[in-house]
Formats: structure tokens, C-alpha cells, sequence
């Protein structure tokens, strides 16, 4: 994983969520974005949000390419159609009102629930699927977004000559066909003025995800309290693995203040933390 963020840069952009895929910088001695035909975009409703695919490449406009960025949507509609709680005929939703068992469930459902067990384990209780509902239902909403985005990435994987990306509501996933050539750019938005983005991520593999309340209100809460968390504005994970930087990120924010120590202990992991006093706290873990 290679990224370089650049901390102060501050820009009147909005980038569609709580981070998201910018345009391409122009010449170093402007910084201006650079019009690039060798570059598309394809973006669908999913999950409750807009999904966005970016391919960057001389075949960017190719029919085959096309065609894969729709086989890596539809690995999204799918997972969404199995994991809505919106949809009252969706197997999650059949779970939770017991008419699956488990076992009953196909082998998505059951992977994502050893995903979150996992989680629950590594976080110590912080990132809790269990815990969002009360009552002890499995909800892996927090998790699921992060495991799709995966999913769809394995897919444009076949496109091992293009640049892409998949941007999904503050959660970014990249790879550079050339680890020397250009990298993506992310701009996270600063949760005190959406307007603004409060950094730029250059990336050339790997993810970026953000979570907190500038985009949804405050939902995240304290496993133990059973409290809202009001003293973190925002948390944002880069690191080699989606559904674990999106882990992190959520878990950050359910630990309000705690989590500037905690984390310190995310090895391979580099980030920011933005907490309701307007103090804005990052790191950077080596393997």
C-alpha cells in the first residue's frame, strides 16, 4: 500500500459522502484538476447511497470494460438484495424475524457473520453487530458496506491494465495498474464544514474509509453506554483491507475520545481522527 496525505490541503469541493475519489490533479504548478478522456465514471443507487466505479486508462471506454464495471455492479445489487433491513423478503431480514436459521442461510450471510464475530472479538467489544438494535439481533449494516465494496473489487480485478476505483459513502477502494504512476487522489471532508476538505489522500492501492455523524447525524453508539458518541466528529482508516479500515473507522468513533490512544495500536494503518473540540489527531502505524 502506497499513501501520501497531504493534511492542510483545503478545497471548496464536496465529494459526494464522507470521503470520496477526486478529480485528477493537473500540472505541480498549479494544482489545478486535469481533464483526462482516458478516464470514466459510472454511478448507481445502492444501499441507500450513490456508488461510484472510476476507471482510469487508455481502454477506459472499451465495451469489455464497460461490461465488467456492470458485472461488478450487479455483485453489488446482489449483496444488497440479501442484506437490506429495508426489504422485508431479504434473507437478513428473514433472519432476524427467525424464519432462517443461520444455517438456513446462504454462504454470504454466514461469511459476514464469522466477519463480524471476528470483529466484535479484534475490537473488544466496540464494533458490535449485535448491539445496534438491542436485543441481541444480528444487524451487520456497519460491515457489510466495506465486505460489497471487496466483493465488487475482486470483480474489476479482471481489469489488471486500468486504474480503478469503487467510492461508496466515505468508503474508497483503489488500485493502480502502475504502482509509479499516478495515484488516486481521496479527499476527505471535514466533518465541521462539508464545503471543505479537510485532506487528500494519494493512493495507489489499497482503502480509505471514513466514518461519523457530518453525513448521517449522530448514530454511532457506545456498545456499553448505549449512548450516542458526540465527542468525535469523524474517524478515517487507510489501510490495505476495506472491511478492516472500515471496521476501525467505525469502532474509533464508538470509542469517543479513547479512541486517539487506540488508534496507535492499528498496525499497517495510517489515519485522522477529528473530535468535537475541533482537534484533529493522526497517525501513522508501520506494520
Amino acid at each position: 500500500m502506497t499513501a501520501d496525505v497531504q493534511p492542510d490541503e483545503l478545497a471548496p469541493v464536496r465529494t459526494g459522502g464522507l470521503a470520496g475519489v477526486l478529480p485528477d490533479a493537473g500540472p505541480a504548478s498549479t494544482g489545478a484538476p486535469r481533464s483526462d478522456p482516458a478516464r470514466r465514471a459510472w454511478v448507481e443507487q445502492l444501499m441507500g447511497m450513490p456508488v461510484s466505479i472510476h476507471v482510469r486508462g487508455p481502454r477506459a471506454h472499451d465495451a469489455d470494460v464497460a461490461r465488467t464495471v456492470e458485472a461488478a455492479f450487479a455483485s453489488l445489487h446482489v449483496v444488497d438484495a440479501m442484506f437490506s433491513t429495508y426489504k422485508d423478503d431479504s434473507e437478513i431480514s428473514r433472519l432476524q424475524r427467525h424464519e432462517l436459521t443461520l444455517a438456513d442461510c446462504s454462504v454470504e450471510i454466514r461469511d459476514v457473520y464469522t466477519l463480524c464475530c471476528t470483529a466484535l472479538e479484534r475490537t473488544a467489544g466496540y464494533f458490535d453487530a449485535w448491539g445496534w438494535r438491542g436485543a441481541g439481533v444480528f444487524d451487520p449494516t456497519g460491515l457489510v458496506k466495506g465486505w460489497a465494496i471487496g466483493r465488487a473489487g475482486l470483480v474489476l480485478a479482471a481489469l489488471d491494465d486500468c486504474d480503478v476505483a469503487i467510492d461508496a459513502g466515505g468508503d474508497v477502494l483503489v488500485r493502480c495498474a502502475d504502482p509509479d504512476g499516478a495515484p488516486w487522489r481521496i479527499g476527505i471532508e471535514d466533518p465541521r464544514d462539508r464545503t471543505q476538505v479537510l485532506a487528500t489522500v494519494e493512493l495507489h492501492d489499497g482503502a480509505v474509509a471514513t466514518s461519523g455523524t457530518a453525513a448521517r447525524g449522530t448514530h454511532i453508539v457506545d456498545p456499553f453506554t448505549k449512548e450516542p458518541v458526540e465527542s468525535i466528529l469523524s474517524a478515517t482508516v487507510i489501510g490495505p483491507s476495506i472491511v478492516w479500515a472500515d471496521v476501525w473507522a467505525t469502532t474509533a468513533v464508538a470509542r469517543g475520545v479513547g479512541a486517539v490512544e487506540w488508534t496507535e495500536s492499528l498496525h499497517g494503518t495510517s489515519g485522522m481522527v477529528v473530535l468535537a473540540n475541533g482537534t484533529v489527531h493522526r497517525w501513522s502505524q508501520p506494520d
